[in-house]
């Protein structure tokens, strides 16, 4: 059974569950440009984060039962977090971990919203184990598809895509950055989708070439690769020989935050409503715009109505034919 097949009913089958990082987002955007070894006026903002849970968010928001599994800590944020998630998404499997920091990601965006420099405070990923795992993995329903970061230690990522290979469930694997693409295993059967940037990509697959990168990938089990570039677009790549690339329309970018987890989320309802891989990328391409757009690190407005009308503006009316 191929991916299509394993994903085209997915909607009636139970929840797409999203394992990994809840974080506080906090985000000091210049007011001038920057300048090493100075103060700068900034305006700060703090909003929900995590490359899981903004994934859940918006799939949750475009209409489709998700869940979430991860950890946040003891603190107040811990419980804000949960708050703000649980609207569009079943957040019964977050633990809280008493003392423990919920994790943190602090951005520093210059005057057009592109990212300076990011700090990430992710000690409590360190913490779960695969007992943990195990136990709450027992305690879901009906899974539809899973969907996977990388803030989880090694043994915790590689126990995933095992069960999900032994359990034939299409699994999406989303990388978080260049140091944590290296916790993946160095087998990857089981991945029915590896969503990454090219920087990822490269370092994933230790070459330096796109196209090398790719082939590597598939010699290490990965079936479908879709690999972001920004404002350049999106590559795809597939075991059955599909591949292409799609340009990005030109937004007004108001804050680049959580435009990959956009694009992931958008990527996934694409395929989980029937959309070949090459139109699947065109509606994460159009959902990574409208979060472009957005000083949130997830669209609030988004829909799945409004999904699909920025995907024929961007598209249709006088985009790609």
């Amino acid at each position: 059974m191929d991916a299509m097949e394993r994903m085209r009913d997915m909607r009636t089958k139970g929840s797409i569950v999203c394992i990994g990082g809840v974080n506080v987002d906090r985000k000091a955007r210049l007011l001038v440009p920057f300048e090493l070894g100075t103060s700068h006026p900034v305006v700060s903002t703090q909003t929900a984060g995590g490359v899981a849970r903004n994934i859940a968010e918006n799939i949750g928001r475009l209409g489709q039962n998700v869940a979430l599994l991860s950890v946040v800590g003891g603190d107040h944020d811990g419980q804000w977090l949960i708050d703000a998630t649980s609207p569009y998404v079943d957040t019964r499997m977050v633990t809280r971990i008493p003392e423990a920091n919920t994790g943190a990601y602090t951005a520093v965006l210059d005057e057009r919203g592109e990212m300076v420099l990011a700090l990430a405070d992710m000690a409590i990923y360190d913490t779960v184990r695969n007992e943990w795992l195990k136990q709450r993995w027992l305690k879901f329903g009906p899974i539809s598809a899973v969907v996977l970061d990388t803030n989880f230690p090694t043994d915790v990522i590689s126990w995933v895509i095992e069960q999900c290979r032994q359990d034939r469930l299409p699994l999406c694997v989303v990388t978080v950055s260049v140091p944590k693409v290296k916790r993946l295993p160095t087998v990857l059967s089981g991945v029915t989708w590896l969503v990454t940037n090219q920087a990822e990509a490269m370092a994933l697959a230790g070459k330096r070439r796109l196209d090398d990168a790719i082939e590597s990938l598939f010699r290490l089990g990965v079936e479908n690769i879709v690999i972001t570039r920004g404002a350049e677009g999106v590559v795809y790549a597939t075991r059955k020989g599909e591949r292409g690339a799609i340009a990005a329309p030109v937004v007004k970018v108001a804050d680049a935050t959580g435009a990959g987890d956009a694009f992931a989320a958008g990527f996934l309802y694409g395929v989980l409503n029937g959309h070949m891989v090459e139109d699947a990328c065109r509606l994460g391409i159009s959902n990574a715009a409208l979060t472009l757009q957005t000083a949130e690190t997830v669209n609030p407005a988004l829909t799945e109505q409004r999904l699909r009308a920025a995907y024929e503006q961007y598209f249709h009316e006088g985009g790609e034919s």
